[in-house]
Parts: C-alpha cells; structure tokens; sequence
C-alpha cells in the first residue's frame, strides 16, 4: 500500500499505473525470456470480447531481425513528426513537448538495438449468414438504427477488435511497469503494415494493433502528468 497526494492509502498497483510512462529509451542489454513471457502471459490474461481469445503475438528479439524493421520504423517516425507530430498538442507546453520528440527520435535512431518488441495481433471469425437472427436484431434496433449501423459497420468492426486486444496490450504495459521495464505503445507502424507483415510473415488475413518497444530504462519512472480527473467527469449526463 501507499499514500497518494491526499494521505489515502492506495494499493500498490495504483502506483503502478501513476508511474507508468512512456518510456522511449530502452538499453540495448537484453530482456531474460522468461521476463517477456511473463509479459504475454499478462496479456493473454486480459478480457476478451466472446471470450474467443483470437489473439496472438509476435515477439521479435533476433538482432537482424530488429535491423531491418529498422528503416521501416523510421519511415513511420518521420512521417508522423512531419504530420501530427508536427506540434505540441493542444495544452502541452513547447519545451514538454520538445523533450517527448527527443525522446522519440532517440528511439527511432536506435531502434535496432532495441532488445524486444512485441507486436499484438487478431483476426476476428468469419460470421456465418443467420437470417433469422438477423431478421431479430433489425426487429430489436428499428429501422433507423439498422441504417446507422450500417453506415458506421466499418468503424463498429474496428472497435469490436480493438477491444479484444487493447485490454491484453494494457495488461502487458502495467506488467512490464512492475517488473521494472520500459515499454510504450505505437501505432505508427500501421503507416507501412504490409512491409511490417511481410518482415515478420504475418498472415495477410491477421490484423497487428500495436508495435510495443521493451528493454531496460536509460531514464527513472516517475508520476505521469495527466488532466485533472475533475476536467474529465461528466456526472450522469454530458
């Protein structure tokens, strides 16, 4: 247990998770396997939507490997720095900002000494034809929500897998915190995602959802810095 800001005890993973930053400078001394299958093993032990457990995950440590993903993720990086990355978000100070890009390109520069990464993946089953069923639910939603849904199918279908995958990413991330390794979370690489998979030999029906960095911190862990939870609330209605 420990004490937060106001003397409230707290157990220890809340510490955990105000601890947990991002970190993007990894030492090039290598993860014990045990210590990464402990990570995945985190993982696996995440929700899953069905409980279908369509996951998999690609855990690339192999130097030569490592060095010709390389480029690819350099090509990401200085895309998203040339785009997104080209300012400070809103309500982010220029000199945070300017520290958080630095550690970025030290990343991207040294990326192939990175020691593991992980890349989390799913493929969600075909669904099999039910006009019956089908006949029900348009009958429980109405006609209208049936066209929405219909328009929005696209996004609806990303965010069912998302959600089957996220939570086990977000389980590895507060193991990795708590055996003391640095680990962040990209999505950038979905910029090149066919060169990735063709690197990796990852199926072309196997969609990947994230590119985690793990490795020893150059730097300390620290309390992240976050809106107040007082900004974010809306109680019982917008």
């Amino acid at each position: 247990m420990f004490n937060d800001a106001t003397g409230t005890a707290q157990p220890p993973l809340f510490d955990t998770m105000s601890t947990m930053r991002a970190m993007r400078r990894l030492k090039p001394d290598p993860v014990p396997d045990e210590l990464l299958e402990r990570l995945v093993q985190a993982a696996v032990w995440g929700p899953s939507g069905g409980n279908m457990q369509r996951y998999e995950y690609v855990l690339v440590t192999d130097p030569d490997v490592m060095a010709r993903l390389a480029p690819l993720w350099q090509r990401c990086v200085d895309a998203y720095l040339a785009t997104t990355g080209k300012h400070a978000p809103e309500g982010m100070d220029e000199a945070a900002y300017g520290r958080m890009v630095a550690a970025i390109e030290y990343q991207r520069d040294h990326f192939a000494e990175t020691p593991a990464l992980v890349i989390p993946c799913y493929r969600m089953p075909e669904q099999q034809p039910d006009e019956a069923g089908l006949r029900a639910s348009a009958q429980a939603l109405g006609a209208d929500a049936v066209q929405e849904l219909a328009r929005i199918q696209p996004r609806f279908t990303a965010l069912a897998e998302g959600s089957c995958v996220y939570p086990g990413v977000q389980n590895l991330l507060l193991a990795a915190r708590a055996l003391g390794l640095a680990a962040n979370i990209t999505i950038w690489h979905l910029m090149l995602e066919r060169e990735w998979k063709q690197v990796l030999g990852i199926p072309e029906e196997m969609r990947t959802f994230a590119a985690i960095p793990v490795g020893w911190p150059v730097g300390n862990f620290g309390p992240v810095r976050r809106r107040p939870v007082s900004e974010v609330i809306h109680r019982n209605a917008w």
